[in-house]
């Protein structure tokens, strides 16, 4: 059994994800939300729902207790959310986390974003700055297309594609989250080229 916290439980990436990841029965889910109606349709046995903040870091250290992997798909002040993830996962002595990010944080899509990308850029540098066994994932714009299709490219590397589908993105997810060795210490742009 492993035992997997979904941060941003309720955001339309971890719809997505939280049904790739319970078609595993070795997978027990707990889906940290601010509002627990917004993940009912998720509630049985392999899944907790527990309410509360990310930015509240007695609450997040509570519901890391006993975690194996941390998927984080967030919004918001993002920079303060790393720190609090960070934090958090030291003090219960958790190693495995999935950030979700965004393309062009390091300037490799070749176009200019401007100050939109900045709390990604904050947020992926405190998590590069830990010793977690993190996977950034940098997902090209999100589609609600059905199609697993999907091309990554590496921190360093020039950003190919524009759009992925959320199924894409989730599959992938599922790969990092079976194979402990994939993706550590890894900043992964993912898109449909």
């Amino acid at each position: 059994m492993k035992n997997i916290l979904i941060l941003g439980a309720s955001g339309s990436l971890a719809q997505q994800v939280i049904p790739t990841l319970l078609a595993n029965p070795e997978h027990h889910l707990t889906l940290f939300v601010r509002n627990a109606r917004s993940v009912s349709q998720f509630t049985g046995e392999r899944v907790a729902i527990v309410t509360g903040d990310v930015l509240n870091i007695a609450q997040l250290s509570a519901v890391m207790n006993g975690q194996d992997v941390v998927y984080a798909g967030l919004s918001g002040n993002l920079k303060k959310m790393a720190q609090n993830i960070v934090q958090a996962m030291n003090e219960n002595k958790v190693k495995r986390l999935i950030f979700i990010s965004s393309m062009g944080i390091y300037g490799e899509t070749g176009e200019n974003h401007g100050a939109i990308l900045e709390p990604y850029r904050q947020s992926a540098q405190v998590i590069e700055q830990s010793d977690l066994d993190f996977t950034l994932l940098r997902p090209a714009w999100f589609t609600n297309g059905s199609e697993i299709d999907y091309a990554l490219t590496y921190k360093g590397e020039t950003f190919k594609g524009h759009s992925v589908s959320r199924k894409s993105i989730a599959d992938f997810i599922d790969k990092l989250v079976q194979n402990e060795q994939l993706g550590i210490r890894q900043s992964i742009g993912i898109a449909k080229v």
